[in-house]
């Protein structure tokens, strides 16, 4: 027998029939958040090549959560605290657990200051993938793939994903468990639900919390992470440990916290699976395109098969054939003047732990420099091109919508809407349509 209590064995025994209730509804959840932080308005961010707290995350939200869905008037802490305990203990955990996590509790200022910090500023995807997959970064991933390889090989023989993928989050998240957070994860969801700005998400992120906390998964000390709530290793919030935890150093319990990241890494590993993660697939290949290439093509809804892109003189980087590894879209993040990626379906799943290109591309390339598959990108950046702030972006796409090309709203964020009325708009106006927001097309519109 475990030193667990009948309680908390009990509990155990509730969160395992919950859990597959959680994993059934949970990836409609997960990613297009832009992440955890891009949900909440911040930017990916890191410092000096190493990833910090505020690395976005996969999210599934359980559907057997009572939780207010709309934001409400800021109440008092301490009203709100009770509130929600209340409802806490409504929902089945035990009063004694609702009281020892919340019943003096007070927010934390640093993370309402994190939260309503939004920068004006848009980080090029250049620089962001000089910090993602530094040579430090690179060397570090190789060093934990060896150290790690034995494990690895058993969790890809598992799950399917691949090791070098697996370190690779390991690596973009906390830098190989460098960075993992020491904020407390109570307090910050706490704080995050009370703000009220994404109220029901985050009241339904503390109570998956509690249940942890109940069945005994970590200890109140332990249970420590970013500003935003995500946790460990790999960065994930307590919905996801719900729904996709796994024990795979056999001691009774998963273990994302630890300095063992064995349990961590198999989480991931079942996430992405869970996900849809294809065996034998890359996430993307890098192309040339040929001179007179039709750019109305580069876009994520022109899935085609590789003779497709065959026929239109596509090929590999270094002018080889474009090998057949299924339909693939073309994808050009920096527009015509960049680097051009053929995304595969696995590109779609690493998505689901974050839908930002740049994080993707990043996690992506990261891992097939571990395993020494690229030794770097062949096409150049246009380092010298001015990236458009957020209000500009704003004004781009309030320009847009007036010029009849919808951006599906206002939000200083060029998403998949936003490409297309880019588009939509060059085509109009006998332009490269290469989908980028660039100040050139800015100027063209005021």
């Amino acid at each position: 027998m475990s030193g667990k209590t009948k309680r908390q064995r009990a509990v155990a025994g509730l969160y395992r029939g919950r859990k597959m209730q959680v994993k059934q509804n949970a990836l409609q959840w997960c990613a297009p958040m832009a992440a955890i932080l891009t949900l909440l308005g911040a930017e990916v961010s890191l410092a000096q090549g190493l990833a910090v707290s505020s690395s976005p995350l996969p999210y599934p939200r359980p559907a057997t959560l009572n939780t207010q869905s709309n934001p409400a008037p800021r109440e008092s802490f301490s009203q709100w605290r009770a509130d929600f305990a209340s409802r806490a203990v409504a929902q089945g955990i035990s009063p004694a657990v609702v009281d020892a996590a919340l019943g003096r509790m007070t927010p934390l200022d640093e993370v309402v200051r994190l939260d309503g910090n939004q920068s004006e500023f848009v980080r090029p995807i250049w620089d962001y993938l000089d910090s993602a997959v530094s040579t430090q970064r690179i060397e570090g991933g190789r060093a934990n793939y060896q150290r790690w390889r034995e494990d690895l090989a058993r969790i890809e023989s598992q799950f399917g994903v691949p090791g070098e993928v697996v370190v690779a989050v390991w690596g973009v998240e906390t830098s190989y468990g460098s960075f993992r957070g020491n904020t407390d994860t109570l307090r910050a969801l706490a704080t995050l639900a009370w703000e009220g700005r994404r109220r029901a998400y985050f009241e339904a992120e503390l109570l998956a919390a509690l249940q942890i906390l109940e069945i005994g998964a970590v200890s109140p000390r332990a249970f420590a992470g970013s500003w935003a709530g995500a946790m460990g290793h790999t960065q994930f919030m307590p919905t996801s440990y719900l729904a996709y935890a796994v024990d795979y150093t056999g001691d009774g319990r998963a273990d994302i916290w630890g300095d063992d990241p064995r349990d961590a890494l198999a989480s991931a590993a079942n996430f992405l699976s869970e996900a849809g993660w294809r065996r034998g697939q890359p996430w993307a290949l890098e192309v040339r395109l040929p001179q007179g290439f039709d750019y109305r093509l580069a876009s994520r809804e022109e899935k085609r098969g590789a003779s497709f892109w065959r026929n239109r003189a596509v090929t590999l980087a270094d002018g080889t054939p474009l090998p057949d590894h299924g339909p693939s879209a073309l994808l050009l993040p920096a527009g015509a003047n960049g680097v051009a990626l053929m995304v595969y379906d696995n590109f779609g799943v690493l998505e689901r732990y974050n839908p930002a290109d740049s994080y993707v591309i990043a996690l992506g390339h990261l891992s097939d420099r571990i395993v020494g598959r690229s030794n770097g990108f062949r096409a150049t950046w246009p380092r010298n091109d001015r990236v458009l702030t957020r209000s500009e972006r704003a004004e781009l796409q309030t320009l847009l919508t007036a010029a009849g090309f919808d951006t599906g709203g206002v939000d200083g964020r060029i998403g998949p809407n936003s490409v297309a009325a880019i588009r939509a708009y060059q085509i109009a106006n006998g332009l490269l349509p290469d989908g980028y927001a660039s100040p050139d097309l800015l100027r063209r519109l005021q």
